[in-house]
């Protein structure tokens, strides 16, 4: 997680001070670790495992609207409400912090609000690609970009393997998609040698990362 992590631009002196006042927690799959609504005293950095972000809509559908891995920050700062539900599809590791307690660290350590800013203008940059991806790329474009992005993320974290936390559902969901199309493109990335799935449909082996590199080129 140190090279990762929020903490990555954090000195060993920092990173005690950080921790102290923060605790780890693992969430079980499929259980909630903060409703939209509620008040927004928790934030967190994901040790292992994966979240998805989720909004509500008036007629009580609901929309993924984000997924968090390894490294990646979750929590309102400055915010006195949650706007979204977020929650583990897969068993999580944690680390916590009061938000009021971590906002305190952010004025003690300016790197550290520095990371938080560029972690927090790059999450904006994906949010607005995804809008594009929705808009515009084919839903081979769609899934191939989803299981790209989720290798570059295994092959950062020093894994061979990619790990799809999602069912096949909430992929669709997040990606704009019906289930039936989802699996119509992962068995054609499949047919064409270019993935490879191992142990069931949620661990996946890239045979091909240029191939899928071509795909998103073609738009």
């Amino acid at each position: 997680m140190r090279t990762t992590a929020l903490c990555a631009s954090m000195t060993d002196e920092d990173l005690t001070a950080l921790s102290n006042v923060g605790r780890r927690r693992v969430i079980p799959a499929g259980q909630i670790l903060s409703w939209a609504g509620d008040e927004s005293n928790l934030c967190a950095n994901v040790v292992h495992g994966a979240l998805k972000v989720t909004s509500t809509m008036a007629d009580g559908r609901e929309q993924i609207v984000g997924l968090l891995f390894p490294g990646d920050f979750v929590g309102q700062l400055f915010e006195d409400e949650m706007s979204m539900t977020v929650t583990a599809v897969v068993e999580t590791d944690l680390c916590c912090y009061s938000r009021r307690a971590f906002e305190g660290i952010l004025d003690q350590f300016p790197r550290l609000e520095r990371m938080l800013l560029k972690r927090t203008m790059a999450s904006l940059n994906d949010a607005r690609n995804r809008m594009l991806s929705l808009g515009r790329k084919s839903a081979q474009e769609r899934v191939a970009g989803f299981i790209l992005e989720l290798y570059e993320r295994s092959r950062a974290a020093g894994e061979s393997q990619v790990s799809i936390p999602v069912s096949r559902g909430e992929m669709a969901d997040y990606l704009g998609l019906t289930i039936e199309t989802v699996s119509r493109q992962l068995t054609r990335l499949r047919a064409a040698n270019i993935i490879a799935f191992v142990n069931g449909d949620r661990d996946c082996r890239i045979l091909d990362s240029l191939e899928l590199e071509q795909i998103l080129d073609q738009s």
